[in-house]
C-alpha cells in the first residue's frame, strides 16, 4: 500500500516545497507556527496514511466527549498543500513528525517530489541555545548540492555536530541525494523559554520571504511576540540572577560570539532532557 495519496487536479509551476515537522528541531512550536502561516486558503495535494506513520499510543487521537457521549476522534494529520502568494506556488508539507518507517518514508517523499515537479526543497525548524530574549532570532542555515542561502544567513555552526536525527533532516538529505536544491533554516531560540516562542516564528517568516523574494503572511505573530516580551522582561527584572545571565547573554551576542558546537550540544541535551521528563519547566532560569 503506498504511503500518501495524490490529490487532483495539480497545477503548480515549479513550486518551492517548505517543510516543518513538529520534532524537537521545532523548538517552541516555532517552525511549524510559520510554515501553518502559508497554508491560509490552500488545498491539499498529497495526504499520508497516519495509521503506516504513526505510534497511535505514543501519540494519541484527541477524544472528544460531549455529554457523556464519545462524540470525535481526530487523527494525526500529515498533508502537502498548495498556496500561492504574490504569484509564486509554495508547497507547505507539514504537521507531525512521523514515528515509523523512515526510510521508506524518505524513498516516498523523494518520489513525491520529483513527481510533484518541486524545484527547491526548504527545511524549517528551531533549535534551543544560550542567546537572550532581548536580541534578534539569531538564524543559522544548512544547504546541500546547488543550494544558496539567503543573504544574512551563513551555514554553520563550524565543525562537527553530533545530534539526535530528526526525520526532517533525513528528508533534506533524502532529497538532496536525488539532486533536488535542498537548504534549511533553523532559528535559535532562548533555551530558558518554555512554550511557543512566536519571535522565532516571525523571523524564520522573514528570512523565507527574502529567499523567496515575496511577502509571506505573518498572521498575529507580531503582536504575539510583543507581549511575549514583556512577559520575559518583567519576569527578568524580578529576580537579580535572571537579570545577570540574560545580561551576560547579551554581552555574548553584541560581541558576536555566537556559540561554539559543544555549547550548543549542551543546550539541546538540556531541552530534550527536559522534553523526556514532560517538558516541563519554567519560563527563565533560576
Amino acid at each position: 500500500m503506498p504511503l500518501y495519496q495524490l490529490i487532483e487536479p495539480y497545477d503548480a509551476v515549479a513550486p518551492t516545497m517548505v517543510v516543518a515537522f513538529d520534532t524537537w528541531v521545532d523548538a517552541g512550536a516555532a517552525a511549524t507556527t510559520a510554515v501553518e502561516q502559508l497554508v491560509t486558503g490552500s488545498r491539499v495535494v498529497a495526504r499520508f496514511d497516519p495509521d503506516a506513520l504513526f505510534d497511535y499510543r505514543a501519540r494519541r487521537p484527541p477524544l472528544e466527549i460531549r455529554d457523556g457521549r464519545l462524540s470525535e476522534l481526530t487523527w494525526p494529520d500529515l498533508t502537502i498543500r498548495l498556496a500561492t502568494v504574490d504569484g509564486r506556488d509554495l508547497l507547505a508539507f507539514c504537521g507531525p513528525e512521523p514515528d515509523y518507517r523512515w526510510r521508506e518514508f524518505g524513498e516516498t517523499v523523494a518520489e513525491l517530489v520529483e513527481r510533484l515537479e518541486v524545484a527547491e526543497w526548504i527545511s524549517v525548524g528551531a533549535i534551543p541555545a544560550a542567546v537572550p530574549h532581548t536580541r534578534a532570532v539569531p538564524i543559522i542555515g544548512t544547504a546541500s548540492g546547488s543550494a544558496v542561502l539567503t543573504s544574512g544567513v551563513n551555514r554553520g555552526p563550524d565543525g562537527i555536530l553530533r545530534v539526535p536525527s530528526a526525520a526532517i533532516s533525513m528528508l533534506e538529505m533524502r532529497v538532496a541525494e536525488a539532486g533536488l536544491p535542498a537548504l534549511g533554516y533553523f532559528a535559535q531560540i532562548p533555551h530558558y523559554v518554555s512554550g511557543p516562542y512566536p519571535a522565532a516564528a516571525l523571523e524564520l517568516l522573514g528570512v523565507l520571504s527574502r529567499h523567496l523574494g515575496v511577502e509571506l503572511p505573518t498572521g498575529d505573530l507580531e503582536e504575539e511576540t510583543r507581549q511575549l516580551r514583556q512577559r520575559l522582561d518583567l519576569a527578568a527584572a524580578a529576580d537579580e540572577s535572571t537579570r545577570t545571565y540574560v545580561e551576560r547573554l547579551e554581552s555574548m551576542v553584541d560581541e558576536a560570539r555566537l556559540p561554539a558546537g559543544d555549547e550548543l550540544i549542551s543546550e539541546i541535551e538540556r531541552f530534550l532532557r527536559q522534553q523526556g521528563a514532560g517538558g516541563q519547566g519554567g519560563d527563565l532560569p533560576n
